[in-house]
């Protein structure tokens, strides 16, 4: 297995995060895996692939808010990205076999990376693993099984899609808890965060940089094969339909 690591330091809007998730899948080779580690400029509010934001949101507040705004490929709830790290792992379909040993694979990794900085980081207990319907709010209002946590805190959201022979998955790891602002455009009453973030858990102030580095080590130890650094380039954010507000309203 080859792996590039990706570590893009420089924020970008939502439309240029996605399309680079999403081209990445659709560029993936067999026996090539990508771990992509990046951040977000402006602060961005990302809905699930089916999510019915029409429904759930108040567009005319998130516009009068001027808050960004993307439809992620993949699905779950509402996440809202701001001081943040977040990483997408692309890869042949059958790296780690089924979804949900993939989801408990990855989530492994960036346990033991978040150990390295001396966080009591554990994944829920399977007994959690029942979805929440689309329905239920933000991403971080509750944890379910395999998922990253602190105690009863959820730390890490990740979203998963299998297109063709590969899968796509990416994550939000909180520096700072700014949930809350979804719950300020969401119409009738939002459900309660259980998230929790770097800074809080570790009462000191936690860099990108730092987080970036500790995922890549973790990875690397984590997922034997040959490693190389590597750089976006231009045509990993060419696809213009997560500019497209038809696809981020569509639902």
């Amino acid at each position: 297995m080859r792996w590039h690591l990706l570590v893009d330091s420089v924020g970008r809007p939502g439309h240029e995060n996605m399309a680079a998730d999403y081209a990445l899948l659709r560029e993936a080779g067999e026996g090539v895996g990508v771990l992509r580690i990046y951040r977000w400029d402006p602060a961005c509010l990302s809905f699930g692939r089916n999510e019915p934001a029409r429904r759930r949101y108040n567009r005319e507040a998130i516009e009068r808010l001027g808050i960004d705004v993307v439809r992620r490929p993949t699905g779950g709830r509402a996440v809202w990205h701001d001081r943040e790290v977040t990483y997408s792992v692309v890869a042949p379909h059958d790296t780690f076999g089924s979804l949900a040993a993939t989801y408990r694979s990855i989530h492994s990794m960036l346990a033991a990376a978040l150990q390295t900085l001396g966080l009591a980081a554990t994944l829920a207990p399977t007994h959690r693993r029942s979805t929440p319907p689309l329905t239920a709010g933000a991403c971080f209002a509750s944890p379910v099984g395999g998922e990253v946590t602190i105690g009863e805190h959820k730390l890490i959201g990740s979203a998963q899609l299998r297109e063709g022979k590969a899968f796509l998955q990416h994550g939000s790891l909180l520096l700072e808890n700014g949930q809350d602002l979804i719950t300020r455009v969401t119409r009738g009453t939002a459900s309660g965060t259980e998230a929790t973030s770097l800074n809080q858990a570790l009462c000191r102030p936690v860099a990108f940089d730092e987080v970036a580095k500790a995922i890549a080590g973790a990875a690397a130890a984590s997922w034997h094969g040959e490693w190389s650094a590597n750089s976006l380039s231009t045509s990993h954010r060419a696809y213009c339909s997560f500019e497209d507000s038809a696809w981020t309203w569509r639902r």
